[in-house]
């Protein structure tokens, strides 16, 4: 909402390419693996590869690949949840920054820890409603400011810009870069495929109670985010028309304030009663949009390192103590993320959030590919898989104009800026699956054969919710047997 909405203000048709990128990468999910991942998971990523090749180092590594991918994005989030809330109350005091931070990932860490999956999934509910109703009627109002006229709302748009019709074409946000054209590809490439691979996005598959309903709540989510889409390009270009580009800069580098500039622009001076509710409503669909997204992440984490590391040394351990430990793992992750966050805030961090995108895309993207349809995969191949592809991005990411050697970066000062592109996705991407293939080819004719007869015997259960044999030899009991029992 906030960092597509600024990129939207700040590059017009390049954030238009991204928001779209959004809508492609859930469609994604919806269609090649939405279902298997419901029908191979339990509670985590941890429970989906254990399925095939059970076993602790799978799931230990599975924990921490989790844990990366959706630390950077958690510390985005609350960094920019407190600098959202200090711009609205108007504090501009560092330590009144830092106090918003805290508070607010205090109220976070205690919903994912008392709300669970049900509450974190009511609260997503409350949030859609109220961010595509303002949004909905912010998008209009900005319409009607220019009589429905798309030509002269688009070109304002262009003017006030300060780049021209350049903001209407492709290729402004990559500019500075030597290869602008295959910058915006690996970009691109990697919010299609790793925004639909994170953990706290797959973890809604895995508690469906049927294929159905994953199939039906697909629906839904991909229609509000193309919805979304629309109301965001409005806003953010109604944003440049009424504000200007570059005091939306101002404001913020990255433009996360760009949808409230231009939410307030768009009523003028003169504010009445109505539209004060209506900026109300606005601001709060900002305030459960980040309380839900990083809640889940917290929720996301929480449930990998209670069940994926502590419960499975535990043979048969009660629920309930599942669940207490899994309160406690949310508050062991939480507040470290509210410590980084705080040392954080001022610098840039979009690299963050890239980096999240290229650890789904890179490592967990090709791990979850191959060991839903690939029937040779074997445990080394996943290891190197999720090992490797993370490896990469590491190696790489520091080398991005994101980092160093650029105005907006996390390190304006310094240049150690080497790789050529802003994201890796583009050489990390075939990375991950090349490792998959080489770490599956290392382990040998019999271990293939072996994960061959073990994907056989497991293919209809992933593929079509069949039912489900266990390794251990029980016939006859469901998925969905499974869950209501663990209920």
């Amino acid at each position: 909402m906030l960092g597509t909405g600024g990129v939207i203000a700040l590059y017009g048709y390049d954030g238009v390419v991204l928001a779209l990128s959004t809508a492609l990468s859930l469609l994604l999910l919806m269609f090649l693996l939405a279902e298997p991942l419901r029908n191979a998971g339990r509670f985590t990523m941890g429970d989906a590869f254990a399925r095939r090749m059970p076993g602790r180092s799978v799931r230990i590594v599975a924990c921490t690949v989790t844990i990366l991918a959706l630390l950077p994005l958690m510390l985005v989030q609350l960094a920019g949840a407190g600098q959202l809330l200090a711009f609205i109350l108007g504090f501009s005091g560092d330590a009144l920054q830092t106090g918003c931070i805290i508070g607010l990932g205090a109220l976070m860490i205690s919903y994912a820890a008392i709300g669970g999956m049900k509450g974190t999934a009511l609260i997503q509910i409350l949030k859609i409603v109220m961010l595509l109703g303002s949004g909905a009627v912010i998008a209009v109002l900005v319409l009607n400011r220019f009589h429905w006229d798309l030509g002269a709302f688009f070109d304002t748009a262009a003017r006030r810009s300060g780049v021209g019709p350049a903001f209407l074409r492709s290729g402004l946000q990559f500019s500075g870069g030597p290869t602008p054209r295959l910058d915006m590809i690996s970009s691109q490439l990697t919010v299609v495929i790793g925004g639909a691979c994170l953990p706290h996005i797959t973890m809604r598959m895995y508690t469906a109670s049927s294929a159905r309903q994953v199939r039906r709540s697909m629906s839904w989510a991909v229609s509000s985010v193309a919805l979304f889409v629309v109301i965001v390009t409005v806003v953010g270009f109604g944003a440049t028309a009424l504000v200007g580009r570059a005091a939306i800069a101002q404001a913020d580098p990255q433009g996360n304030t760009a949808f409230l500039l231009g939410s307030r622009a768009v009523f003028g001076a003169d504010v009445s009663t109505a539209e004060t509710l209506l900026l109300t409503a606005v601001t709060t669909a900002v305030f459960l949009t980040l309380l839900a997204s990083v809640a889940g992440m917290i929720l996301a984490c929480a449930n990998s390192l209670a069940h994926d590391v502590f419960a499975t040394r535990v043979r048969e351990m009660p629920v309930r103590r599942e669940m207490t430990l899994a309160r406690y793992s949310a508050l062991a992750v939480g507040v470290p993320a509210i410590a980084l966050a705080t040392l954080i805030q001022h610098r840039g961090l979009q690299p963050l959030v890239t980096l999240s995108f290229c650890l789904g895309a890179s490592a967990i993207a090709p791990a979850l590919v191959y060991s839903l349809f690939w029937r040779r995969y074997t445990r080394t191949g996943l290891l190197s898989t999720l090992i490797g592809g993370t490896l990469a991005v590491l190696v790489l990411m520091p080398g991005t104009n994101l980092v160093s050697g650029s105005p907006a970066a996390a390190f304006p000062h310094a240049d150690f800026n080497w790789f050529p592109f802003t994201t890796t996705g583009l050489v990390t991407i075939p990375l991950g699956f090349a490792f998959g293939w080489l770490g599956t080819v290392a382990s040998g004719r019999r271990a293939e054969e072996e994960q061959r007869r073990r994907y056989d015997a497991l293919e209809g259960s992933i593929l079509a919710g069949a039912v489900r044999r266990d390794t251990a030899g029980t016939q006859g009991e469901t998925l969905d047997d499974r869950r209501k029992s663990t209920a």
